[in-house]
């Protein structure tokens, strides 16, 4: 879909009718379909066709794409193909689709954010993480829906694991773009929840990594000091596969750091040295919770025996919230107050509230609020001292009926504001057999060993099963 079909119509496949191989789709792991064209028994156009018929028979349902032009994602198949063929150098993701968010700049796409006052909008650059894919040989494949501003205002999207439930938000469309299997692979970012929350509700893995290590320039801004740019794949390799292509160092990302590019994909396929050991830890604010999603985890951490214990947080992590909240709207009431002098009347009543509050934090209030995460990080390494990864909720339970919100961030916006990496894994299931994910959540800086912990904790459970 293009143009002033994108909001009506799913894609059209050029060529239609040609054996695609439809089921070389995504049911294969990214890392499989990666090694598959790189031994030469898939091509990359085999594979887009695929992904865009599966897409004509899912999105009416789903709603996931803020732009998509079928003939357009054929014709980067095609070159990435040519390429292979002329013996030209490939990157770790040539030929894989890729989807994005629509808050991520690209060139002769649209990036609209999910604002009418945004409508029509055609950046002229990639954004940094874009030409990144580009040059690692993805197919950026197109546009996926986001609430307005990657805000709370809950978009169009349905969610494809749970019918008549949120998909969560901000980064719904790409959450269930992978969950419908349209997708190997999609790119969201997190600013309280806005990866971890849909990929739990989709029941889909979703990676949020240690804070400035994707570049986010040419990305909505909405809160630099908590903007994070993450992923989303069916599995932990393939999770650990498209963030370690994109960890780079940009300049013109103040957070960004010239280190060492991390070893993702080897580390979460290693087996560990030592069986890890996690930390289910209670959480301050866990009467938010279902008691159908603590009694789960807990059957979790029994399950684990040995290797996991259970710890505390102080109440004092309590106020990390609170200072996550401060933060975001204080940064937010700047970057998008923009937004309200253009057209106040045209944006949802959630944006235009968190604006006015934004705007009635004190200096003191924000600044403090800037000084939690290293308080609270400090308390955190002593835990990490003792374990591999915490143990907690991805969100309080499964996805909530309806679609009047995009579900409660409580469980993520206090990883986001200490900038800590964390992935949920979709391992449980509620009574009504809707996903309930489990979010592992590590030390700062220290991606590797969390994704290792995930990927082990991934097979001992398939194992199990």
């Amino acid at each position: 879909m293009s143009g002033s079909n994108a909001r009506s119509a799913p894609p059209s496949v050029p060529g239609r009718g040609h054996d695609t191989g439809h089921d070389e789709g995504v049911a294969t792991s990214a890392v499989q379909l990666r090694d598959r064209m790189a031994s030469g028994a898939l091509d990359c156009e085999t594979l887009v066709r695929s992904c865009l018929e599966t897409i004509v028979e899912a999105e009416p349902d789903v709603q996931a794409w803020a732009w998509l032009d079928g003939e357009h994602a054929l014709e980067q198949a095609r070159a990435r193909d040519a390429e292979r063929r002329h013996g030209r150098g490939v990157g770790s993701l040539h030929g894989l689709p890729v989807a994005l968010k629509d808050i991520i700049d690209t060139a002769g796409m649209p990036t609209e954010n999910g604002c009418a006052l945004d409508a029509g909008r055609a950046p002229r650059k990639d954004a940094a993480l874009v030409a990144r894919l580009r040059s690692m040989g993805a197919v950026p494949i197109g546009k996926t829906v986001t609430t307005e501003l990657a805000y709370l205002h809950p978009s169009r999207t349905r969610n494809p694991a749970a019918p008549g439930c949120t998909p969560g938000g901000s980064s719904s469309g790409s959450a269930a773009a992978v969950a419908a299997g349209m997708v190997p692979l999609a790119i969201g970012t997190q600013t309280g929840g806005s990866v971890i929350r849909p990929a739990a509700f989709c029941g889909v893995v979703g990676y949020k990594p240690t804070f400035g290590r994707i570049p986010r320039t040419g990305v909505l801004s909405q809160s630099p000091s908590l903007d994070t740019v993450g992923v989303f794949a069916t599995c932990v390799e393939d999770a650990a596969l498209l963030a370690e292509s994109l960890c780079f160092f940009d300049a013109g990302d103040a957070a960004s750091r010239p280190i060492p590019a991390p070893r993702l994909l080897d580390a979460a396929l290693s087996e560990p040295p030592v069986a890890p050991t996690l930390a289910r830890v209670r959480l301050p604010f866990d009467d938010r919770a279902d008691a159908e999603m603590l009694g789960a985890l807990d059957e979790l951490a029994r399950h684990l025996d040995d290797a996991c214990f259970e710890a505390e947080l102080p109440p004092l992590f309590a106020e990390g919230t609170i200072a996550q909240r401060t933060v975001q709207h204080a940064e937010l009431a700047r970057a998008f107050g923009h937004y309200e002098r253009r057209g106040a009347d045209q944006l949802s009543t959630e944006t235009r509230e968190a604006i006015a509050h934004g705007r009635t934090i004190s200096a003191v209030d924000y600044l403090s609020a800037r000084d939690w995460p290293d308080v609270l990080n400090a308390g955190l390494d002593e835990l990490f001292e003792r374990c591999d990864a915490l143990l907690v909720p991805a969100a309080p339970g499964a996805a909530p009926a309806g679609f009047e919100t995009t579900g409660d961030a409580i469980f993520n916006g206090l990883w986001t504001l200490c900038g800590v990496p964390a992935i949920t894994l979709p391992l449980l299931e509620s009574s009504n057999g809707l996903p309930m994910g489990v979010q592992l959540v590590g030390r700062r800086g220290d991606d590797a060993r969390l994704l290792r912990t995930a990927r082990w904790l991934e097979s001992l459970m398939e194992s199990d099963a």
